[in-house]
């Protein structure tokens, strides 16, 4: 495939990030990718990928092939024709949009912005970032948008190790600032994704994201808050989801666990919340589906201390195990997981607490958990026989579950791994 003649910069390298800059390749593009993390820089240079389900030799042939170079050197940007941000958009303490990576990163786009670049973000936030944010800092180059410049929209849709659905294969939502930018975005993401959804406005584009995202958080809270009363009511909520599950029309299953993890459920329905402030408007499912949500972890130790009581064994000194730390099964991703706040609630109640995770080898310390640091042990049948409890939080597709079940004295089950309530071993929580 030849080389195309546009270029691409992708500021950010992360799980949005890096396969953005693969699938950019695999159309032809030359792309260069930056970010301020030297290690990443540096791996990827050597052809070493940081993502568990994005394989070495992937990152080593695009390097061979000068399709693709990352870099720290925020100066290369005058060489780029398109250039797109996939930085962090976190929410600070008091739960509300940090733009911090964002603003920072228009402004050195700012003073290397030169006639005929496209702008795009990425990154998920509020609806009006881009036309209030983005575009007055771009506007201190001089040069005009829509005639000189190019800026628009387009949310990312990734889905880490989905391997049912191809990032190419995902339609593509875009909105430019003015037509001449929605036609520029167009044709240079068309070039790369098989459908391209374009829509009005930056605004209705940043809104679609936090949709999808407000429709699971609020689906998935429903579930939960379900969970807990049908556990009251002796009703397995799994039975009952694959039940309703039949009915071939009105009805779409969303499944419970131990709380949100992951950068997009937890956060992103907050961004509007806050910017439905500025228009005396309260978002209350979203409040509530954020309540129930972040209540799971609590609902998880107390099945756990409960379930050791009706064995004799109080949870001061007991001994937890917890298998699986990532937010989801099969990624190496720790984001917001529920498993760092159930472990600190337990360790707060005084239970030795360890872990396991393939994909998780130590958590770090994180915003939420400053100090935190654990290292994931090796499960062995000494370990399940020697843990008085056994907590699976993230149900990994490696685990021998029956191995498991064998060996271990006690399983709190969060994610339905056996099913039906047929083991005396196993409390689904």
């Amino acid at each position: 495939m030849p080389i195309v003649t546009a270029d691409v910069g992708i500021i950010g390298l992360g799980y949005v990030g890096l396969p953005l800059a693969i699938e950019f390749c695999d159309a032809g593009f030359r792309v260069i990718g930056f970010d301020i993390d030297e290690k990443k820089v540096d791996m990827l240079s050597k052809g070493q990928s940081y993502i568990s389900y994005i394989p070495s030799d992937r990152i080593q042939s695009l390097i061979s092939s000068t399709r693709f170079e990352p870099t720290s050197n925020f100066k290369r940007l005058v060489d780029i024709d398109n250039i797109v941000i996939t930085v962090p958009t976190p929410l600070n303490d008091h739960r509300e949009p940090d733009l911090t990576f964002v603003k920072q990163t228009t402004e050195v786009i700012s003073q290397y912005l030169r006639p005929g670049q496209l702008v795009v973000l990425e990154s998920t936030t509020y609806p009006g970032t881009t036309t209030e944010v983005l575009l007055p800092i771009l506007k201190q180059s001089g040069l005009a948008v829509g005639k000189d410049f190019f800026l628009a929209y387009s949310p990312e849709r990734v889905d880490p190790n989905n391997t049912k659905y191809k990032p190419r294969d995902i339609p593509k939502v875009v909105g430019g600032v003015t037509p001449a930018c929605l036609e520029r975005v167009s044709s240079i993401y068309g070039k790369v994704f098989n459908k391209i959804v374009p829509v009005s406005s930056p605004e209705v584009a940043e809104a679609s994201k936090l949709l999808e995202n407000i429709f699971r958080s609020v689906n998935i809270a429903l579930v939960n808050e379900l969970k807990m009363l049908f556990d009251r009511m002796g009703i397995d909520i799994w039975e009952v989801i694959e039940a309703s599950s039949t009915k071939p029309f009105g009805f779409m299953p969303f499944y419970p666990g131990p709380g949100l993890g992951g950068h997009c459920i937890p956060i992103d329905p907050f961004y509007l919340t806050w910017k439905a402030r500025e228009y005396d408007f309260n978002t209350r499912f979203i409040e509530l589906a954020g309540e129930v949500n972040t209540s799971m972890p609590y609902y998880v130790v107390q099945k756990l201390v409960d379930a050791l009581n009706d064995r004799g064994k109080s949870i001061k000194d007991a001994k937890v195990l917890i298998l699986g730390a990532a937010y989801k099964k099969d990624v190496d991703d720790i984001r917001e997981s529920p498993a760092v706040k159930i472990i600190t609630l337990l360790q707060e109640r005084g239970a030795v607490v360890n872990y396991h995770d393939p994909y998780i080898s130590v958590i770090e310390e994180m915003r939420k958990y400053p100090g935190f640091r654990m290292i994931s042990i090796e499960l062995t049948e000494k370990v399940l026989r020697d843990s008085d409890c056994v907590a699976i939080i993230t149900n990994h597709s490696c685990y021998d579950y029956n191995w498991i079940l064998e060996h271990s004295n006690l399983i709190i089950d969060t994610r339905n791994v056996y099913k039906g309530n047929i083991y005396s071993k196993v409390v689904k929580a």
